[in-house]
């Protein structure tokens, strides 16, 4: 079953109609936002997504492009000129991690997987679970992988 629903966004893929238009949609959306389940849901239980409560689906959206900034060449020159957080040896898929991470502060990313790229932005779906939460931190399987992660 799983794989045919990958197969399924292989060919959305490659016709490149169906999943356009979902992106139309998601450019109006915040950059972070939590969403009820997974887009991919093939993907999202090969890295351990459950559908139970203290494990939550967020897609995220971050800016492609050239991976180094320009300096300032007129004007006053800003303190740190806005260089310091971009950098060619990080993918997009931890930077998005790592924006995700930083708006949950009390849950453990899981994993995430890429969901679409246009012109200008990149999606990715990350899963995260929360190790306090008392269906999470009874289930030995999600303990053992968030043990690993970390």
């Amino acid at each position: 079953m799983y794989s045919h629903i990958g197969n399924t966004w292989k060919m959305m893929w490659k016709h490149n109609s169906e999943v356009k238009s979902k992106a139309i949609g998601w450019r109006l959306e915040p950059a972070v936002l939590r969403i009820e389940k997974p887009s991919r849901i093939d993907r999202a239980r090969r890295l351990g997504y459950k559908a139970k409560q203290g494990i939550i689906v967020v897609r995220t959206r971050v800016g492609r492009g050239g991976m180094r900034k320009k300096r300032p060449v007129a004007g006053r020159r800003p303190k740190h000129m806005g260089v310091v957080r971009i950098k060619q040896g990080i993918s997009m898929q931890k930077v998005a991690e790592k924006r995700v991470n930083e708006k949950f502060p009390n849950m453990e990313v899981l994993g995430s997987y890429y969901l679409y790229k246009d012109g200008t932005h990149s999606w990715y779906e990350i899963l995260l679970a929360d190790p306090n939460h008392p269906s999470i931190y009874g289930d030995r399987e999600l303990q053992r992988k968030l043990k690993s992660l970390s």
